[in-house]
């Protein structure tokens, strides 16, 4: 079957993304690009002028395409089965514009953060808690839908460390200590918009440390009543900070353990790890989604970020830690794994467990 889709915020970086990765794909179409008044009704070419990030030329389909104002929602609703959303609003307008689509029975996949904090919406990684998609049909009943919901993917810091933690949940993993370090592209940007990141860190990311520390306990948590009840272990500590990279997330991981694995164990658990997204043969589920380096030198953001398409994670520099049990090394490409392509990847999920219907 094939799905219209419309890209809410088609003129940002993430927008963008999702514009290339939706590029001859199996299941979805675009059929509807919105973005704020001031590039409502413009060609998609001219609206978006000089602020386009990537190499590659924007599709020629896409370019032609008028904008859509996206507080239009009836003209949007007209032409789509389901859009993804990428605005960047304030975080109250964004939850009020996701559930006035989702009211008009449009369902959303979201990048932005302003749902991942609410109980019944599903935030979601398909390879680790494809089952909380199972609280959608309590969040329509609080909307007072039949069809629209809303559901998020997590933020872009914690994709590389939550895949490589979750295989070994049940050895009890009790305390996470995190530092990410961040390419540009996460703020929006590249060098060329943003010169003064040329050969330079900055050691705060705004909000970044709380959604790293938090958001992987909901990953974590269960359903029930209706309800996702984030997970009450591990206790995570972590630092973000943005580092002089085009694309990639980096994140130095120290963990302690109730029942402390052997090193060998763990190896097995991340190169074996296989989940309901490749068993469901989702399109863009990647096979394998973890590799594990026996390099110290890597994983390296440059090699190592584009592994299965920009869809897998990295892990590497394994070993013992002076003050927790283990540290290591895990990678992610931010705006595909971490972005638009976790988005894309939860909309297959949504499709293949009929959500979308």
């Amino acid at each position: 079957m094939q799905y219209r889709v419309g890209i809410i915020g088609a003129t940002g970086m993430v927008g963008q993304r999702f514009i290339l990765l939706l590029q001859g794909h199996p299941w979805f179409r675009i059929t509807a690009l919105a973005a704020s008044a001031r590039s409502a009704n413009k060609p998609y070419a001219e609206a978006v002028g000089s602020r386009w990030a990537f190499d590659d030329p924007i599709p020629a389909d896409v370019a032609s395409m008028r904008v859509i104002d996206a507080a239009d929602v009836d003209a949007v609703a007209k032409e789509v089965d389901f859009v993804f959303c990428a605005v960047d609003m304030p975080k109250p307008e964004t939850r009020a514009l996701e559930e006035t689509y989702a009211k008009h029975e449009i369902p959303v996949v979201s990048n932005n953060s302003a749902c991942r904090g609410v109980e019944d919406v599903p935030m979601v990684i398909p390879e680790l808690n494809p089952g909380h998609t199972e609280v959608i049909p309590f969040q329509r009943q609080r909307l007072g839908t039949k069809r629209g919901f809303i559901a998020v993917k997590p933020n872009c810091s914690i994709q590389s460390y939550v895949p490589a933690l979750t295989p070994l949940l049940d050895f009890g993993v009790e305390k996470i200590s995190v530092c990410t370090y961040q390419a540009i592209s996460g703020a929006g940007k590249t060098f060329r918009t943003w010169p003064e990141m040329v050969d330079n860190v900055i050691p705060y990311i705004g909000g970044e440390d709380e959604k790293s520390e938090n958001e992987p306990l909901k990953i974590w948590g269960k359903l029930e009543n209706g309800k996702i009840i984030p997970a009450a272990k591990p206790v995570i500590s972590a630092q973000c900070l943005r580092v002089a990279c085009s694309d990639g997330h980096m994140a130095a991981v120290s963990v302690s353990f109730r029942d402390k694995p052997e090193m060998d164990e763990m190896i097995r658990r991340w190169r074996g790890f296989e989940t309901e997204a490749q068993r469901l043969e989702l399109p863009s589920a990647p096979k394998p989604f973890l590799q594990y380096f026996e390099d110290p030198s890597r994983p390296q953001t440059r090699l190592d970020r584009d592994f299965e398409r920009g869809f897998g994670v990295s892990i590497g520099r394994l070993r013992e830690d002076k003050i927790f049990d283990y540290r290591f090394v895990c990678l992610s490409h931010n705006t595909v794994r971490g972005a638009a392509g976790g988005g894309i990847l939860t909309a297959e999920l949504l499709c293949r467990k009929g959500y979308m219907g």
